[in-house]
């Protein structure tokens, strides 16, 4: 921007001085009043000088600004700028590099206080005798800039403390769980009756949460700091594929979903990378499929999609048949401390940090995230990192390699329609009818937190169901909730007769 100025300001004083009929410096300007700058109350500083050094033209601002007034004319360009020009017999000498853009130079005023400016200095073509300097007072630039950058000082040092903060709360609020979480293992070890047994679980539960919460938050903390780093080892894919699927399976097929895990032949055996980032990106991606997902199907996917000498690009892939997502809320999923909306954090809990995590690590390993939802459609998370490879391993072909829970094998692909979720169809009646004797089987049992996990599904199978339908779905709920025994039986028997 500034060249901009300091060359229309050049237009301009060739233009009003009128020197040499209008030609000047190889450039021909016509001198037209109406189209003349008004160099005179220009904000910027513009002298003319001669080949002796003596200023013959000084503009109001330069005036005003080295407080010379009048007194500026006639006087050595060597009194406004002492450390670039030096006075000599023949007129000055100088260093100063006409014409070569701006330059940072110290001006002086009148008492022989300075501050800096940023100048272009031109010759005129051919001539050693004739020049213009245009000066732009930058002592405030240079003064917010040192605002700035304390500001900036400031804000590293209250994040560096906030950090701090976090961090040692966080592992201060692990002793007590810790605590809490080892007395209800012993008391789980006695002989105890059920309704003890069960309070104990929700118990180690609510350890286990509050764990992935604190760690969630000691990891945000650290990638907003900057002081989070990879840790890249060799190690074996698929085993560690292998564990996230052992990770996931059970709680997975305990809703009735099925699971799958496929990694393509091209995918090397050994990789470098840091395999703990990698776990937590697909246990949280994971976590939130089987979360939000009542009926259907989970699948991963994992491809080799791009090879540049010893760097491969994976590409994994996430889908669920869960709620979804609706297309104008999709943006807030990455944001940190952000859910689509509060009732998912009331119902399903979560601390909005999970996705923004995930996001981090995965640009931090050379790739990105994106997902593809549609509310009650499901959703397809896919995500992309950078690891190393040997060469060897990278020229190794394997056919491909299924992980998949037994009881699913030979189930159709994962791409099929899913009508279950429509109300009425075939597919429907015998998902409700699956999951409802899946319910009172666990109330028979008293194991009352499944039952309340299969209650879930069959409200979401009947989500577009009369209103009737919802009312007795409603009533069975609460029945649930409270342990009724008899009027569970009696709003089981209602939808199975509803459901034929």
């Amino acid at each position: 921007m500034l060249p901009v100025i300091f060359e229309l300001l050049a237009y301009s004083m060739i233009a009003k001085l009128g020197m040499d009929n209008g030609k000047v410096w190889g450039m021909r300007m016509e001198q037209n009043e109406n189209n003349m700058f008004p160099v005179e109350d220009a904000l910027e500083m513009v002298l003319m000088f001669g080949g002796k050094g003596i200023i013959s033209y000084a503009n109001n601002s330069a005036k005003r600004r080295l407080e010379f007034g009048e007194d500026l004319l006639g006087r050595h360009i060597s009194e406004v700028f002492p450390n670039t020009f030096q006075t000599t017999e023949e007129g000055f000498e100088t260093e100063y590099p006409f014409g070569e853009g701006v330059q940072s130079l110290v001006a002086y005023r009148k008492n022989r206080t300075c501050f800096p400016v940023e100048t272009r200095i031109l010759q005129k073509t051919g001539d050693s005798g004739q020049y213009i300097c245009m000066a732009i007072d930058v002592l405030e630039k240079e003064h917010l800039n040192r605002e700035v950058e304390q500001v900036r000082q400031e804000a590293e040092q209250a994040m560096k403390v906030k950090s701090e903060f976090v961090a040692n709360v966080t592992h201060e609020l692990r002793t007590p769980v810790n605590g809490i979480l080892g007395n209800a293992k012993e008391l789980l070890a006695e002989d105890i009756d059920e309704r003890t047994e069960r309070t104990l679980r929700v118990i180690e539960r609510c350890c286990s949460d509050m764990y992935k919460i604190m760690n969630n938050i000691l990891d945000f903390s650290k990638l907003e700091a900057g002081k989070f780093t990879l840790e890249t080892r060799e190690f074996h894919f698929r085993n560690m594929m292998d564990y996230v699927k052992k990770n996931h399976s059970n709680k997975i097929t305990e809703k009735g979903l099925e699971f799958f895990v496929t990694i393509s032949p091209k995918v090397p055996e050994n990789i470098i990378g840091d395999e703990l980032r990698i776990v937590q990106v697909l246990n949280n991606l994971l976590s939130n499929a089987q979360k939000f997902t009542a009926v259907g199907k989970i699948s991963v996917e994992v491809l080799k999609t791009a090879q540049i000498n010893d760097r491969i690009e994976l590409f994994f892939i996430v889908k669920d048949t869960g709620i979804g997502i609706d297309q104008a809320d999709k943006d807030k999923l990455f944001q940190s401390f952000s859910q689509v909306d509060a009732s998912i954090s009331r119902k399903y809990g979560g601390t909005g940090l999970g996705l923004n995590i995930c996001k981090q690590l995965v640009e931090m390993m050379g790739g990105s995230i994106e997902v593809e939802s549609n509310k009650n459609q499901g959703s397809t998370f896919s995500f992309s990192i950078w690891v190393g490879v040997k060469e060897e391993e990278a020229a190794t072909s394997q056919d491909d390699m299924i992980l998949s829970v037994p009881s699913m094998q030979g189930v159709p692909s994962v791409e099929k329609q899913d009508d279950s979720r429509i109300y009425g169809t075939r597919e429907n009646r015998e998902t409700l009818e699956r999951t409802l004797s899946k319910l009172i089987l666990c109330v028979e049992m008293e194991n009352w937190e499944k039952a309340e996990m299969f209650m879930e599904t069959v409200r979401q199978l009947t989500m577009e169901a009369p209103s009737d339908v919802k009312r007795v779905i409603l009533r069975l709920k609460m029945a649930i909730q409270k342990e009724n025994y008899d009027k569970i039986m009696s709003g089981y028997e209602q939808i199975s007769q509803m459901i034929q």
